[in-house]
């Protein structure tokens, strides 16, 4: 099915994300940034791109610890080494991760002025693990973190919905007591970073206004369907977000080498559609995981194309029964705090 509608994607990158240098043998590498710029550019049928600005330290400072941030900076400047056994850094990571960091600040501007209908990050590193004071899963800033918090302080109401097959941690933990940000997160349990069971459902005023669906092993297109249709759509349309900001990792893919989720193409390219029905001209992809380059490019591009209009038929792909179960199950935490229809 497709109903283009002639979307005008702002794309940013920049160079610095390619010196941030993880070496040979590690999964996050300078050629995932190039394969999702080859999906995002196939994606839309206008395509304007631009360079990452840096981000400023009082932005990287409202999500971060400031002798976190210092910390980062000084191990680079020193040439870097293994943060630990996942994440490394090189002398250039600290100008690719204030880029990243920068990114969303600058896109979520551009839109605000109208120069876009729609923004997509192809920056590295990634961000949705990285803690207040610290760095873990490949990540150093917490990207979406930091952009989700600036929105906040101009009085926006900002949804972050997190489609990584890895749960966002960080994401999660930095908004957990607040309810100017809704955090959505569909994700492999268990696995990698062990957080992200139901009952993580928020904390005092940020109570309900977190929500996890974890998923089984060989879940595919039709369970994740189930679970738009059944909490992530109907809580989006309650919450009525001023902005949509995506942790865009291309994990689920059935092709990643990292993770058990059966996801295809298609699948991502109806996720892409239903969110641009939701929040039109205010929503934002960030580059997150995904470490098979076929599968960044197709799915990145799948997405957009659903932004554009597109919404692709499900692939027949079948989830094992315990997927719509953990759903079922996930639904009825969510009923304590929304109505799901």
């Amino acid at each position: 099915m497709c109903e283009s509608t002639g979307v005008r994607l702002l794309l940013y990158t920049h160079p610095a994300c390619r010196e941030h240098d993880t070496g040979g043998w590690h999964p996050e590498r300078p050629a995932r940034l190039e394969a999702a710029l080859a999906g995002a550019r196939r994606g839309a049928q206008e395509v304007v791109e631009r360079e990452a600005p840096e981000a400023p330290l009082e932005a990287l400072h409202a999500v971060h610890r400031v002798s976190y941030v210092a910390r980062i900076r000084d191990f680079c400047a020193a040439g870097g080494g293994s943060l630990d056994p996942d994440t490394v850094v090189s002398a250039g990571s600290w100008g690719a991760a204030l880029r990243a960091a920068g990114a969303g600040l600058a896109a979520t501007e551009a839109l605000e002025r109208g120069e876009g209908d729609a923004a997509f990050l192809a920056v590295r590193p990634p961000g949705h693990h990285a803690t207040r004071d610290r760095s873990m899963g490949f990540c150093l800033f917490n990207n979406i973190g930091v952009t989700a918090d600036a929105l906040t302080r101009r009085g926006y109401r900002v949804a972050v919905v997190d489609w990584d097959v890895h749960h966002g941690n960080a994401t999660q933990d930095m908004f957990y007591e607040r309810r100017d940000v809704l955090y959505i997160s569909t994700h492999e349990f268990p696995f990698y970073p062990g957080t992200g069971w139901i009952d993580e459902a928020g904390k005092g005023e940020g109570e309900g206004w977190n929500i996890n669906i974890p998923v089984p092993a060989g879940t595919a297109g039709d369970a994740y369907e189930a679970a738009w249709g059944t909490i992530v759509l109907p809580v989006l349309r309650a919450m009525a977000p001023d902005w949509i900001l995506v942790s865009a990792g291309f994990d689920g893919h059935a092709d990643d080498p990292l993770a058990n989720v059966n996801l295809r193409e298609p699948d991502y390219g109806r996720m892409g559609y239903r969110l641009a029905q939701i929040t039109p001209g205010r929503l934002v992809f960030f580059l997150e995981g995904g470490y098979d380059l076929g599968a960044i490019a197709g799915s990145a591009e799948a997405a957009l194309r659903g932004v554009e209009g597109e919404f692709p038929e499900l692939t027949g792909d079948e989830s094992p029964p315990r997927a719509f179960h953990m759903i079922k199950v996930a639904a009825s935490q969510v009923e304590k705090h929304w109505a799901l229809g």
